[in-house]
């Protein structure tokens, strides 16, 4: 089944190329903005058909894609170009990719939880005995973690997880009753119960059922959740936690949904599993492509923002090729990092 799971990633993983690029497609379109080519897939076309003024082609390698719109990094007498659209609509169609992408692993958790009949939630169900956080003053059974010392409880074990990082006094938000409540300074450690080994909180979480409302929530904030992990992941590399070789391409990511896949108990685990995955690593792609780095989407944003600032100052407006040097510089470092990167799934991969 290995080669199957294979097959199966990098057509997710093509996916959510070709989706975010049907995002600027999608929106330039509806802006008004001129596109003239559509390709999904990169290298020599095996097919394409030209259709009004685009030309829409399906590329050979089945990764990546792209959106090219007349005037994109260049001046053009083109009324129609991108560089002569409105402001608020270049913005438009630069997020368009990443909301896409979102919206994608919005869709697959939604559909993945489709047949979910109820879902552990971070409520308190109840406490073991002699728990010391139970009481009127304190916790109470019902309670619904909201916040941890300001950071947001989507799934029942983001609690353990905030608790774990902390110091033992915490400022702890919980709906009760359909009110936030606020625990201010509140101590909580884990302490040892009779017949368990390791320490604990206390408390037990409990369920809450899969109604159509609860299913939407329940999607949303698992990539919210997913949205977060990307936050941390990003605040290890600036940190130093983690080193440019911990990162994975787009070898990598194939191998890893393939691994995934395998290790599940059975197929249709495995096939969710690997859905689950292509859901994160969507969020993922949402997230970093906003970032404000040059030949980015988030660079694009960045840039369109500061050249309008300027042209509002000095009255005139810019020649949009410096604006495609910088962004070509930072494509090529961008290439070259993917490089690196791709090697090194290589190298992860041959050493087994």
């Amino acid at each position: 089944m290995t080669i199957v799971y294979i097959l199966l990633a990098i057509l997710i993983f093509g996916v959510l190329i070709a989706i975010h690029e049907f995002g600027h497609f999608a929106a330039a379109k509806a802006c008004g903005v001129k596109v003239e080519e559509f390709a999904v897939g990169m290298g020599p076309a095996v097919w394409k058909k030209q259709k009004g003024e685009t030309l829409y082609a399906l590329r050979a390698i089945p990764i990546g894609g792209y959106c090219a719109m007349a005037g994109e990094d260049t001046s053009s007498e083109d009324p129609r170009a991108f560089t002569n659209a409105p402001v608020w609509k270049r913005f438009l169609i630069l997020c368009a990719g990443s909301f896409m992408n979102f919206l994608l692993g919005f869709v697959i958790v939604l559909l993945l939880y489709s047949g979910a009949e109820a879902f552990r939630a971070p409520i308190l169900d109840g406490f073991m005995d002699g728990c010391p956080y139970e009481g009127a003053e304190a916790l109470q059974k019902g309670d619904r973690f909201y916040k941890i010392d300001g950071h947001r409880i989507y799934e029942y074990y983001d609690v353990s997880d905030f608790l774990s990082r902390g110091d033992g006094v915490y400022d702890i938000v919980v709906i009760r009753n359909g009110e936030k409540v606020t625990l201010k300074d509140f101590p909580m450690v884990p302490v040892e119960y009779e017949g368990y080994e390791s320490k604990m909180y206390g408390f037990y979480f409990g369920v809450e059922d899969a109604t159509p409302l609860v299913k939407l929530r329940a999607s949303w904030e698992t990539c919210m959740g997913f949205g977060r992990m990307v936050w941390q992941g990003l605040e290890q590399l600036l940190t130093g936690k983690v080193g440019v070789k911990d990162l994975s391409g787009p070898v990598g990511i194939v191998d890893l949904m393939a691994e995934t896949g395998e290790q599940a108990k059975s197929v249709k685990d495995g096939v969710s599993s690997i859905l689950y995955l292509g859901a994160f690593i969507a969020v993922n792609l949402a997230i970093m492509n906003m970032l404000p780095i040059p030949a980015l989407d988030g660079g694009r944003v960045f840039l369109l923002l500061v050249t309008a600032l300027v042209e509002a100052l000095i009255g005139r407006k810019l020649d949009p090729k410096y604006e495609g040097y910088i962004h070509a510089a930072g494509m090529v470092l961008l290439l070259a990092l993917m490089a690196f990167v791709m090697f090194n799934d290589v190298l992860r991969i041959v050493r087994g």
